[in-house]
């Protein structure tokens, strides 16, 4: 899909940043630290051999995903295993103990396109509406971008009633991998915080997989990506933040953490009129 030129970067910016998240020089890797947070790396399907690294968990599942806009991004089994890579992760940090909050993000040149397919999937907005711009192109970009989504829409003439193939045909492994992180979310009952457009167009997914699920999402922030307000309010869900960003990397998410903990504490440390004498 990088071929069709929906984004002036190339491929392999991905593998690079995925590096840095693990070396620790990254946007999430400081706000992390900010707010108490600790950093897991899942490669998924990056186009690349990456180093090891004790952050990082390896469970690709292919080398990049295909252009969407001319056949599927992946098959069935290949979606269902990012899902099942992403829910595992999800279960290991909750099983190992002291994890009672989760917050998703993303890394992918070109993944903005495919959250745009997914959006207009499942809400039926067109992709004129869904689609922006990403890591900031310009406005030729940009209708080149609404075409490849629009192509990739008439091409699979996605089905609600099967979410997991439109995953497969018109998603991305990370989206698929963030679904997994979500449902997983769910079973335990442990909060999953949102960042921007590619997980809320993962939260969709994962919506029409368990209707339930939303019940844990907690919107982080709303990104400066058309699509991602347009998810968020079919998902109907307030996010906590409107910063205008639109980085990813989970950094949105992660700068409405103090939020969430404050209403927490709150809830479970304010004393009530009752409590001290009143009514």
């Amino acid at each position: 899909m990088l071929e069709r030129g929906v984004s002036p970067w190339p491929q392999e910016v991905t593998a690079a940043m995925v590096t840095n998240f693990c070396s620790g020089g990254a946007a999430v890797s400081a706000i992390a630290k900010t707010v108490g947070a600790r950093v897991s790396v899942l490669d998924v399907g990056v186009a690349g051999e990456l180093v090891r690294h004790p952050l990082l968990r390896a469970a690709k599942v292919r080398h990049g995903t295909g252009d969407l806009s001319r056949g599927p991004a992946m098959s069935r089994e290949e979606a269902a295993r990012a899902v099942i890579a992403g829910a595992g992760v999800a279960e290991e940090l909750v099983e190992s103990g002291g994890v009672d909050l989760l917050v998703t993000g993303d890394m992918g040149i070109g993944n903005t396109t495919p959250a745009a397919c997914l959006i207009s999937a499942f809400t039926g907005r067109p992709p004129e509406e869904t689609t922006g711009r990403g890591a900031g192109i310009d406005d030729e970009t940009l209708k080149l971008k609404v075409s490849v989504v629009e192509e990739a829409l008439d091409l699979h003439a996605p089905d609600a009633e099967d979410p997991l193939g439109i995953l497969a045909t018109i998603g991305g492994l990370e989206h698929a991998a963030i679904v997994g992180v979500i449902l997983t979310g769910s079973v335990y009952g442990v909060p999953v915080l949102l960042d921007g457009v590619v997980s809320n167009s993962a939260a969709l997914v994962a919506r029409a997989l368990a209707s339930h699920s939303v019940g844990y999402v907690i919107a982080g922030h709303r990104s400066a990506e058309a699509g991602a307000r347009i998810a968020l309010k079919y998902l109907e869900l307030e996010a906590l933040l409107d910063l205008d960003m639109r980085l990813g990397e989970g950094t949105g998410g992660l700068l409405a953490v103090p939020l969430v903990q404050a209403a927490a504490r709150t809830l479970a440390e304010m004393a009530t009129l009752e409590e001290i004498g009143f009514g």
